[in-house]
Formats: structure tokens, C-alpha cells, sequence
């Protein structure tokens, strides 16, 4: 069987939880998180930066147990200023580390635990059995229609020394294909009676389009300043976890934004 294909199957049941939704989508986002922050701290380590890892997966279990939609921010951002106090603490009580690995432990925790909390913020929201999807369709549509749009029409590199195979027209391509899957998820939500009007899930579209490949460029420089090719092999033909969910992080981020910003959710 081919490896990318392969690579799916390990991936469909994650499908299932999007539907579930709830306290299983809660936690198995917890352990996407700590799989994905594995897969940074180890490949900065390439680098001979030695992230204090226990720190970041203890900040990150503790902020999922407390996570919610109708947290209150006040506490969410005491919590982050005192992680970011007892990192910053460790380079004092261990000499082996220095500020820069502190940076990066907390950087770890942000990126991928953060920016992964996104999709179980918009999943507990009202109406977020349905938004949630918006951050899976609009990333994984663009990344199909970049990919064969690039193939088909590709020419002009987009960013030749972050990643080579990419060409403009293919991401052009993307963010169409990003724009109009959900144009059509929102006429489906509409008639399930979601009161939120079309305008808004092709914005989202556009801009999911846009920032999901910086998602995708940002993950490939931080490799190619490590000079790896995948973060892990957990995943056959995909890689890692943040192989796979690189655009993902920086659309949850975009959905949520929009979302609360015009007081949609």
C-alpha cells in the first residue's frame, strides 16, 4: 500500500473525534499537542538547543485540564505569565540551559499547544460541532487544490529556498479552493440553521487560505534551520505530527480570531 495512503488511515479516525467533539476531542488534542511539541523540542535539539522539555509538557497538560470556552481570560493569562516566570527561572537553577533554550521551551508550548487549543475553543463554542470544521476543510482543501493547481499551472516559485515545490499559481489555486469549500460549508450550515451569514465563511476561506500556508512555510523554515526533512516518521508518507498539521494550527487561529473578533460565536 502506498504510504500515503497508509499515513491516511492512521489519520481517519481522527475524523471520528471531530464528530464526537466534547472532552474525547479535548484530550485527544492534548496528546496531538505533546506529540507535536516532541517533534519541535527534538528538532531544535539538531541545532544544539536543549528546550527544557518536561517544563513545556507539564505547562501544556495543565493549561488543556483548565481550557474552555467560557474560561476566564484573566486566569489563562496569569497562568501563561508565571509558566513563562518558572522557565525563565530554570537557566538560574541549572547552568546547563540558557535563556535561549528557555525561549524556546516556552515558543514550543505557544505554537503548538496554543495554536492546537484553537480547534477545542471553537469546538465548545455555539454552534462549533459545525465551525470546527471550518479549520480542517478550509486547510486540507487548500493543500489539495495548491498541490494539483501547482502541478498543473505551476511556474513561478513561491518560496524556492523554504520550499521548493511550491509556485504561486498553485497557491492561488489554494486559496480558491480554500474560499469555495466554504462558501458551500456555509450554505450547509445555514440550512442547518447556523445564523451566521455567507459573506463571513468566504472571508474565512480566504484568509485560512492565505495564513494556512504561512502555517505550512513557517513549519518548513524551522526545519530547513535545522536541516531536517520531516519532524518525525509517525505518520507514513505524511511525517510527523506537525507535518501534517502545520497549515491546521494557523487556520484554527485564523477561524477562532474571526469568530470572536466579530462576535460570531
Amino acid at each position: 500500500m502506498n504510504n500515503r495512503y497508509l499515513g491516511a488511515v492512521i489519520i481517519a479516525p481522527f475524523i471520528l473525534f471531530l464528530f464526537i467533539g466534547g472532552i474525547y476531542l479535548k484530550y485527544l488534542i492534548m496528546i496531538l499537542s505533546l506529540l507535536g511539541m516532541y517533534e519541535f523540542y527534538k528538532t531544535t535539539k539538531e541545532n544544539k538547543i536543549k528546550p527544557i522539555s518536561i517544563i513545556g509538557y507539564l505547562i501544556c497538560i495543565v493549561y488543556y485540564i483548565f481550557i474552555n470556552y467560557y474560561m476566564d481570560y484573566k486566569f489563562i493569562f496569569l497562568f501563561l505569565i508565571i509558566a513563562v516566570f518558572i522557565t525563565i527561572c530554570i537557566p538560574v537553577l541549572d547552568l546547563k540551559y540558557n535563556f535561549i533554550d528557555a525561549a524556546v521551551t516556552v515558543f514550543g508550548f505557544l505554537y503548538v499547544g496554543v495554536f492546537f487549543s484553537y480547534i477545542v475553543i471553537v469546538n465548545q463554542s455555539d454552534y462549533g460541532k459545525y465551525l470546527v470544521w471550518l479549520i480542517f476543510i478550509s486547510s486540507w482543501v487548500c493543500d489539495t487544490a495548491a498541490y494539483y493547481s501547482g502541478r498543473i499551472f505551476g511556474r513561478n516559485k513561491l518560496s524556492p529556498k523554504l520550499s521548493p515545490k511550491k509556485t504561486i499559481e498553485g497557491s492561488i489555486g489554494g486559496i480558491i479552493g480554500s474560499t469555495v469549500i466554504c462558501g458551500l460549508f456555509g450554505i450547509f450550515c445555514a440550512y442547518r440553521g447556523v445564523p451566521i451569514h455567507l459573506y463571513n465563511y468566504i472571508a474565512i476561506g480566504i484568509l485560512c487560505g492565505i495564513f494556512g500556508q504561512f502555517g505550512d512555510l513557517f513549519a518548513s523554515s524551522i526545519k530547513r534551520y535545522a536541516g531536517v526533512k520531516d519532524y518525525s516518521h509517525l505518520i507514513p508518507g505524511h511525517g510527523g505530527i506537525l507535518d501534517r498539521f502545520d497549515s491546521v494550527l494557523f487556520s484554527g487561529f485564523i477561524v477562532y480570531c474571526y469568530l470572536i473578533f466579530l462576535n460570531l460565536i
